[in-house]
């Protein structure tokens, strides 16, 4: 997928008498299924979810449930660590094109070439990324214990990061160490600017700025707070201040408000004319879809039980070292 274009959402056609509500329950109810849903989703989908979250605790909730179905309310590669994780179980996502600016362009055979360049290195890659890539790294990470993974290297072992270069550049700043980094990037969190914060800070100087480590560097020397969606959530949960300017993508914003309704939000604008910052390829998956996705069990996610087995294995030592 070329995610340099925007992309369009067509609603299939479903009756328009149904309550897709109720008949995604009926169904869940059916196929002894669970619904996760990213923060990036839109809001309806994520008030049904039975789960509501980042990937990879999504994917781990899923596994822990009795569940035979796993229907995935995000992109691409988090339904393929919820299958990695959970072999047994039949997952399925409302659209096989949600991708990811990140993970489609880091492309498996391409990064093999790539990594020929730095025999003995240690790979560290991002969640963020497809199974086959996984399959190719020593270690994943999250937003949340990146900085931790890589401090668990020895000093004098040489580290590879992928595929944010944004992200790896903060770890970097954190650990003082410099890393190889593939020079990918989220489409959302690149449009944000410094120059575009600062002129909503100058509007609302009592407001305490919260960022996402990919955000580009200019942007994060910029904030009060730096962490992952749900660390981002958590800070303003438990924060004393009353407003927020949030510089992530939009669909956090709802359980944002739900956990501190007397906060005022106010959304970074990304640099592209816009005024608000959603990833199209999240936005692919709506009510309709879901639903359709729940009575056909389509689109799944199959992936080779060889491939399965070697992406598990980086995420198993993340874990280890992260617990």
């Amino acid at each position: 997928m070329d995610t340099s274009f925007p992309v369009i959402v067509e609603r299939p056609f479903v009756d328009p008498s149904l309550d897709l509500e109720a008949e995604i329950d009926r169904l869940k109810r059916e196929r002894n299924a669970v619904i996760l849903s990213h923060y990036y989703q839109d809001s309806e989908i994520q008030d049904l979810a039975d789960f509501v979250g980042d990937s990879l605790g999504l994917s781990q909730q899923a596994a822990k449930t009795d569940a035979d179905v796993i229907a995935f309310c995000g992109v691409h590669f988090m339904a393929e660590t919820a299958k990695i994780l959970s072999p047994g179980k039949t997952v399925v996502m409302p659209d096989a094109d949600a991708g990811c600016s990140l993970a489609d362009r880091c492309p498996a055979d391409v990064f093999a070439k790539w990594l020929e360049q730095y025999p003995g290195h240690t790979v560290v890659s991002y969640i963020n990324t497809t199974a086959a890539i996984k399959a190719q790294s020593d270690l994943i990470c999250t937003s949340s214990n990146a900085v931790k993974i890589v401090e668990s290297i020895p000093a004098d072992q040489p580290v590879v990061f992928a595929p944010d270069r944004h992200l790896g550049a903060w770890v970097e700043k954190q650990t003082g160490r410099e890393m190889v980094k593939w020079p990918g990037f989220c489409v959302v969190h690149e449009q944000f600017t410094a120059r575009k914060l600062i002129k909503l800070k100058t509007a609302h100087p009592n407001a305490e700025i919260i960022a996402h480590p990919e955000c580009e560097q200019s942007v994060l020397q910029l904030a009060d707070y730096i962490g992952s969606t749900t660390g981002l959530i958590k800070h303003v949960e438990t924060s004393s201040k009353t407003t927020f300017i949030v510089a992530t993508e939009m669909g956090v914003m709802h359980q944002m408000q739900r956990l501190r309704p007397d906060a005022t939000l106010i959304g970074a604008p990304p640099d592209s004319g816009c005024e608000c910052a959603t990833c199209p390829y999240m936005r692919l998956n709506t009510l309709e879809k879901l639903y359709l996705c729940l009575k056909n069990l389509t689109p799944q996610i199959e992936l080779d039980e060889e491939l399965r087995k070697r992406a598990l294995l980086p995420v198993q030592r993340m874990l280890e070292i992260s617990a």
